[in-house]
């Protein structure tokens, strides 16, 4: 597959995967701070407990954006391995292929619905 072939509109498989690297740096360099910033303030046990599960949860969100970004570049390219097989005359219809995409997009869908789901902490 050409990384530079249109996946969605002006996005092609190239520009996915350099969102899903750029988001990664961010996340990295936006949790670092993050935790900079937080660790003066923790004193004791007592900020700790109340601190550190803050900056997990916000180290989850961006785990779980760049996961279903992943797998969406995996299924892409899944597609079109599939499509290459059946142009030079191979067997277009694998079965475990098929059931192995479905469970991918139902997952995808699934994760979406519970980032979309989380309720989001006033600031």
């Amino acid at each position: 597959m050409s990384l530079d072939k249109e996946i969605f509109k002006g996005k092609s498989l190239s520009n996915l995967f350099e969102e899903i690297h750029d988001n990664s740096t961010r996340t990295r360099g936006q949790v670092q701070s993050l935790i900079g910033e937080l660790k003066p303030l923790i004193e004791n046990i007592g900020d700790a407990t109340l601190l550190v599960p803050m900056i997990k949860e916000y180290m989850d969100i961006g785990v779980k954006n760049d996961e279903a970004l992943i797998k969406l570049a995996t299924i892409i390219q899944r597609i079109e391995a599939t499509q290459a097989k059946a142009e030079a005359g191979g067997d277009i219809f694998d079965f475990d292929s098929l059931q192995d995409l479905l469970a991918e997009s139902e997952a995808i869908e699934k994760e979406a619905k519970e980032v979309k789901d989380e309720p989001k902490e006033e600031e």
